[in-house]
């Protein structure tokens, strides 16, 4: 197989060696995919695009547009990859009817865990008692990722008086949002936010300290994070149904819950009441869930043997070429339509931004017109203009005196800055 010629989309795999490391097989843009010399094309699809799309692009025609050239470029390869059943049915949504094989993916963290002395380094700085459960999220901080759900389940609980401590491993575009609706609900004392972390050890330590973890997103199509969560034989709780929870057995190898804060409460408040469930469905969790990246990658290899193959003999029939030009163009497309969404964030925080300054600025205008419309009356009526004036001038200064309390009246009642 060493001489043979095909081009693997996602992941991109290098004509002439078969080199499937990580490096090679990461995740690339749409417009850093190169054209080669081929033979077969084999395209992974391993996330909602329509979702994506949807949320870059507001119009129905654009979006419409978009997901035909999707298509076009899906049916146009010689075999499909999904990282989950409910990848490939996400596929299938979107009008693809062929074939699709699922090729689960594995994750870089080894089955060992670290030491006890390393734990209590990485997580020391927190608070976080002996002996009161612990909880862990670790990905991105957008709501998408059921992080509401989690914060309204942890809210019941604390409603009950139960003491845990909601751990939050990872940055995002709704950071801000998620530390602000924390605080609301009056759960800064039991949530700690650690921020990003890369370091692949420092992320072993987090998921050996958790009793529990917790991934209720129905977006993600595979839930790496649950293999990852595995490998330290720690069991999460998932929505049932989802793209995560294939090949989890409730009350097995991992907990399912309906796609709500009550399920996910009281699976907590039982879980809670008995940590050795806990430990023991982790362990069956590490048994039967872990899949090594060595592993996903020797099974992906193999399947490209299979690949060359069947397009040798004809199995794949022709197909309408996917050329380099091409595959650039839906790149350039795709980029404009994140840049198009980026823009519109970027607009709307300077809105945001302009409009509490001329609110600063309308309020220190009516707070300056009000003292000025009592001082008013005071400076003309004052020693340093005279009180002994003629009889002609008292009227005007009546009518002066009248005039700033009638500025003053109009100022209160019509007068509509935001506070």
């Amino acid at each position: 197989m060493k001489h043979e010629r095909f081009c693997g989309i996602y992941p991109a795999v290098k004509a002439n060696s078969l080199d499937l490391t990580r490096q090679s097989m990461r995740r690339l843009l749409p417009s850093e995919i190169y054209y080669v010399e081929v033979m077969s094309h084999v395209l992974t699809w391993h996330t909602k695009y329509d979702i994506d799309i949807a949320n870059a692009v507001k119009n129905k025609l654009l979006q419409e547009g978009a997901l035909q050239a999707l298509l076009r470029n899906v049916n146009a390869c010689d075999e499909i990859w999904t990282v989950s059943r409910g990848a490939g049915e996400n596929l299938r949504s979107i009008g693809y009817e062929g074939d699709y094989i699922v090729m689960p993916n594995g994750v870089d963290l080894p089955r060992e865990k670290v030491s006890e002395a390393m734990i209590i380094e990485i997580t020391s700085g927190y608070d976080l008692p002996v002996g009161v459960p612990c909880f862990l999220f670790i990905g991105r901080l957008m709501w998408y990722k059921g992080l509401r759900i989690i914060l309204d389940a942890l809210k019941s609980l604390d409603n009950d008086g139960a003491d845990f401590r909601m751990v939050f491993v990872g940055g995002g575009g709704d950071e801000r949002e998620v530390h602000e609706y924390t605080a609301e609900l009056g759960l800064t004392g039991k949530v700690i936010f650690t921020g990003a972390i890369s370091d692949r050890d420092k992320l072993r330590a987090w998921y050996q300290r958790a009793d529990l973890f917790l991934f209720p997103s129905t977006f993600d199509t595979n839930g790496l994070v649950v293999r990852e969560a595995a490998a330290s034989d720690t069991a999460s709780v998932i929505i049932k149904d989802s793209c995560a929870s294939e090949g989890v057995t409730d009350g097995r190898n991992g907990f399912l819950i309906d796609e709500n804060a009550d399920s996910m409460a009281v699976k907590l408040r039982e879980l809670c009441a008995d940590p050795e469930c806990m430990r023991k469905v982790g362990r069956c969790a590490g048994d039967e869930l872990y899949i090594s990246w060595q592993d996903a990658v020797a099974t992906a290899y193999d399947r490209y043997g299979v690949v060359i193959d069947n397009y040798k003999s004809g199995v794949y029939g022709r197909r309408d070429a996917v050329r380099g030009s091409w595959m650039q163009s839906q790149g350039e497309l795709m980029q404009i339509l994140g840049d198009i969404g980026s823009a519109g964030k970027e607009l709307k925080r300077d809105i945001d931004e302009t409009q509490a300054e001329v609110e600063t600025s309308l309020r220190s205008m009516r707070n300056k017109a009000i003292v000025d419309a009592y001082r008013l009356p005071v400076l003309l009526h004052s020693p340093r203009n005279g009180y002994a004036m003629e009889e002609s001038h008292r009227h005007k200064h009546a009518r002066a005196g009248d005039i700033g309390q009638l500025a003053r009246t109009k100022l209160h009642r019509n007068i509509d800055v935001r506070r």
